[in-house]
Order: structure tokens, then sequence, then C-alpha cells
């Protein structure tokens, strides 16, 4: 499976500084992320609502294989609307979970049967 590293330096605070490895998942897994926090109408079976931001920080902790020794990637810090981390490292989090985890223009191209 792919994977990509990510080597920080203090523009996100001394506490995020150091290596992080993220990991492509399997599609079983990103699946049953997405269902634990998707609601279903029980008969029509469309999408009442869905916890995007639980998704991806499960996504991001599920994909995140190292970080530095002190840990600081959590489920819970990248929950919490008080303590959490910054904005833009969040969104930098995303954009590399999304690019291993998600499907590519050519992929989704070639799952289509174009």
């Amino acid at each position: 499976m792919r994977t990509e590293t990510l080597e920080l330096d203090d523009r996100f605070g001394a506490e995020y500084r150091g290596e992080y490895v993220f990991q492509e998942m399997t599609w079983a897994k990103r699946s049953r992320i997405i269902q634990k926090h998707t609601r279903y109408h029980p008969v029509t079976g469309q999408v009442l609502s869905s916890d995007y931001i639980a998704i991806q920080a499960e996504t991001i902790v599920a994909a995140l294989k190292e970080q530095p020794s002190t840990q600081p990637i959590t489920l819970e810090k990248l929950l919490s609307e008080e303590n959490g981390i910054p904005i833009e490292l969040g969104e930098l989090f995303s954009k590399v979970v999304n690019r291993l985890c998600g499907l590519t223009t050519d992929e989704a191209k070639n799952s289509s049967g174009r």
C-alpha cells in the first residue's frame, strides 16, 4: 500500500514538529468509517446525516502509522473544538489522507467504464 511522509517544522507549533507517516487504507476500513458516522433512512436507505468531521478525523488516525514520540495527534485532539489542532495542520493532514485513500480522477473514470 502507498505511504506518504510529512516532515513538519515549527510552523504549527513545536509540539507538532517531527515526521508523520501516512499509509493508504483498505476499501473496507474506509467504508466502515463512513458507515459508522452516517445515518440512513430505515426504509429508503437515503442518507439522513453524516458527521464529516468525525469521518475525516477517524480516517486521519487510521492512516497515521508513525508520528513523533510525543504522540501529538489523537482522535480526541482532532475532534476537539477547544483544544484541537491548528486549522492549517488539519487541512494538510486531510489533503494527504484524501490523496492516499480517495479515488483519483483517472481511477474514477476507469471505474465508470469510460
